[in-house]
């Protein structure tokens, strides 16, 4: 008999994580403020899931299943791609009715009104008048596209970005006289004839939900979406609006970096940036209720196929959710649990002394950052301090520690960061912070063609400050599963480790000595480092535990992981549960 396939698909794997994070949602049990931010985080992972994985799929079908097998691709990418429309247009179904059903009555319940489609007391609509005509009408764009038989070509329109909200509009010329927009030269929509159009929604530059006077004790919301459909008449006037339907467009985000091998791979990034901007769409999310001839228009338009059109609700990009401002309310959200401080560390006049005294862990966000940011502004200022070396893969938009090393620069140090310009979506901030530090005097390390540097490590040198003749210098190392980014810090859960320990900064020095040569490291007794030997001294610790299983001995192993989709890792660990081993594993997402 033979086996069934040992390994799930990666990507309907990831569904089912954020799946996971959906029935966070609609878990009574969870305060109203968290499954509403957990309906945002649901929704914004969706969102980079098209744009990076459906495009990397999409890519696939254009490979023969010779050459896709030639790179240990053992699935039908349309196949996989049929799966996935399936499984998120059920999931997008699910998120309607919690959001409907569950969240909105339990708001209501709680005092608080988030208008959707019925119509504003008569108290609002004056206020919602107001605020569109001083704040909202000056960010609006209309565009005529004409009568649907004849409408422009694509060419000459304004380019839809990716991500942005918009209105389809159909429309009908009014017969009273009076100034009005019109279609472009040639074209007409008078004698009753239909015209359509298209309009930008501000939700990147305004707020998505506008807070209204409270009445009779509630709190009222209303999406910036439904103050501009309540003033279409002004945006449109002269035309009888027939029809408003919100849409957004994805544009693939998955363009690898053609041959990093070859030139500078920081410009080949820079230029990967732009291409972003004007990629091809990768999924049309449009109201259901959108007319067929209406989005014939667009399709036909904006060249889309029929694996980009995606229905969806009478809202889009609901990741905005977070901005909805109900976690003050009475009843809405758990008690904030500030992060704990350490009182020996609390107690130490220095970081160093209580790193010097033994080695140091914090747990994030449980336990808090200001210990890592203690570490780099001490190093910046202290005059024993002579380098400092780190790695940056993610780092905050007005990062603290940034700002250190730049200050460690200013006062004379010797400071390299390893800056990874491939950190998905963090380039353009990460090539912006190379930048300044740079230009203060700090030694960059870019990316290395074929690699990315995941590490996130410091080494701060620093000479000894109280002259014991037999110590030339007193080095302190920080290793963190999480990235140097005081922000998410503050939300994701990592560890941080401070050591003195002679082995492991020997070590950690051979790391740095690679990424600035790209010489191979060998020896290495105290760190795990992938690519040299991470994989092996797995291998062997599960070996080792199969071997105690074997022997009737105790064996088990737990494993924590952000993803596990390492085939050679994966077989072994079906082997360790065969061989009568106790595997645990917890992961966060692809599995």
């Amino acid at each position: 008999m033979s086996l069934p396939n040992p390994y799930f698909n990666r990507d309907l794997s990831w569904l089912s994580f954020n799946y996971r994070v959906l029935m966070e949602a609609r878990d009574p049990e969870v305060p109203l403020a968290q499954r509403i931010r957990f309906l945002a985080i649901f929704s914004s992972n969706l969102d980079e899931f098209f744009r990076v994985r459906v495009a990397s799929l999409r890519t696939l079908t254009g490979i023969k299943r010779k050459k896709l097998q030639a790179q240990h691709l053992d699935f039908d990418p349309r196949e996989v791609l049929a799966s996935i429309h399936d499984t998120v247009d059920e999931h997008q179904r699910e998120y309607g009715r919690v959001f409907r059903d569950q969240i909105l009555p339990d708001l209501r319940r709680h005092r608080v009104i988030l208008y959707q489609e019925e119509p504003l007391r008569e108290e609002h609509q004056h206020e919602v008048s107001r605020i569109f005509r001083s704040k909202v009408l000056s960010y609006l764009q209309p565009v005529f596209i004409g009568a649907g038989n004849r409408s422009k070509d694509t060419r000459k329109l304004p380019f839809l970005d990716s991500k942005t909200l918009y209105f389809a509009i159909s429309l009908r010329r009014r017969n009273s006289p009076g100034p009005s927009p019109g279609p472009s030269p040639g074209e007409s929509a008078s004698g009753g004839e239909t015209t359509f159009a298209y309009l930008n929604i501000p939700s990147d530059k305004l707020t998505r939900f506008v807070e209204l006077s409270p009445l009779d004790g509630c709190f009222y919301y209303v999406f910036i979406d439904d103050i501009i459909r309540a003033n279409l008449g002004v945006v449109f006037p002269g035309y009888e609006v027939l029809g408003c339907f919100s849409f957004k467009l994805n544009r693939a985000e998955d363009n690898g970096i053609d041959d990093e091998y070859d030139g500078d791979l920081v410009e080949k990034v820079k230029a990967q940036l732009d291409k972003r901007k004007t990629a091809p769409p990768i999924r049309f999310l449009y109201d259901a209720g959108t007319p067929a001839e209406l989005l014939a228009l667009f399709t036909r338009l904006f060249d889309l196929h029929d694996d980009d059109l995606m229905p969806g609700g009478r809202y889009h990009n609901l990741s905005d959710l977070t901005k909805l401002p109900v976690s003050s309310k009475p009843g809405l959200a758990e008690p904030a649990y500030p992060a704990l401080v350490r009182p020996e560390l609390e107690a130490s006049e220095s970081m160093f002394d209580a790193i010097d005294q033994q080695d140091r862990i914090i747990h994030f966000p449980y336990q808090s950052y200001d210990y890592v940011l203690r570490f780099f502004n001490e190093a910046a200022i202290d005059p024993f301090v002579y380098e400092i070396k780190v790695t940056l893969y993610r780092i905050a938009t007005n990062s603290l520690i940034a700002n250190a090393l730049i200050s460690a620069a200013k006062n004379g140090k010797r400071v390299t960061v390893f800056v990874e310009v491939k950190a998905r979506f963090d380039e353009a901030n990460n090539l912006r912070w190379a930048k300044e530090m740079e230009e203060a005097g700090i030694h960059l390390i870019y990316s290395i063609p074929g690699l990315k540097v995941h590490a996130k490590v410091a080494l701060i040198k620093r000479r000894n400050p109280f002259g014991v003749p037999s110590v030339k210098h007193w080095d302190y190392a920080y290793f963190g599963t999480g990235n140097f980014n005081e922000v998410t810090a503050g939300v994701y859960a990592d560890h941080g480790l401070f050591t003195c320990h002679r082995g492991m900064i020997k070590e950690m020095e051979k790391v740095f000595h690679y990424l600035k040569k790209q010489k191979e490291v060998r020896r290495l007794r105290h760190l795990l480092v992938a690519r040299f030997n991470m994989q092996d001294k797995y291998l062997a610790l599960i070996d080792r535990e199969i071997t105690f299983a074997g022997q009737g001995e105790p064996a088990s192993l737990i494993i924590k992981l952000n993803g596990l989709e390492e085939r050679t890792m994966i077989d072994k660990l079906y082997e360790a549960a065969r061989a009568g081993e106790k595997v645990d594993l917890i992961i966060r997402g692809i599995c």
